[in-house]
């Protein structure tokens, strides 16, 4: 497990996953990641796939220190927590 990446899934969600939500299996989980940042528990799960594709497609270290950033803010301000 990585500090930033998609959060890894239970298996039974695997199980259920359309063939374009696996390709967020094809990095390293990671603790935080952008849909943690960007909403958490709000985000929807169709944007939550479509946010860590988007960090899979685009990541490096710029996007990593940005996320770990704000995930410092997020969890402090318990934002999108429940």
């Amino acid at each position: 497990m990585s500090l930033v990446g998609p959060r890894p899934c239970l298996p039974y969600e695997y199980e259920v996953y359309k063939d374009w939500h696996k390709k967020r299996t094809s990095v390293r989980p990671g603790i935080t990641g952008l849909w943690q940042v960007a909403g958490r528990s709000e985000v929807l799960f169709e944007d939550m796939i479509l946010l860590d594709l988007y960090y899979i497609y685009n990541r490096g270290l710029p996007l990593d220190l940005s996320i770990l950033n704000e995930t410092i803010f997020v969890v402090l301000g318990k934002r999108g927590a429940y």
